[in-house]
């Protein structure tokens, strides 16, 4: 039986927007923000995108979001600039 997507499972979405809780309020807000209105949404890829950029530290996370850094390394895939883009909307 093939793993549940990520929207089909409340536990998964739950635990999603309790990692997007940051240390810093500026995070917390650009995150929350964002999950209010994307998260019905969001496909599978966009969710791994997101779970790979909670893994930075909260001040490497501001920059990416803020435009100051981009995504690199393990994390300069294509689906996790596209997902910093919309974020950077948020």
């Amino acid at each position: 039986m093939a793993a549940a997507k990520h929207q089909d499972d409340p536990a998964k979405r739950a635990r999603l927007r309790w990692r997007s809780r940051r240390g810093l309020l500026e995070n917390d807000l650009i995150l929350t923000r964002f999950l209010d209105a994307h998260e019905a949404h969001l496909t599978d890829e966009e969710v791994d995108a997101l779970t790979r950029l909670l893994t930075l530290p909260d001040n490497d996370l501001m920059s990416v979001l803020l435009g100051k850094n981009e995504p690199e390394t393990e994390l300069d895939l294509p689906h996790v600039h596209a997902l910093v883009a919309r974020l950077r909307q948020a």
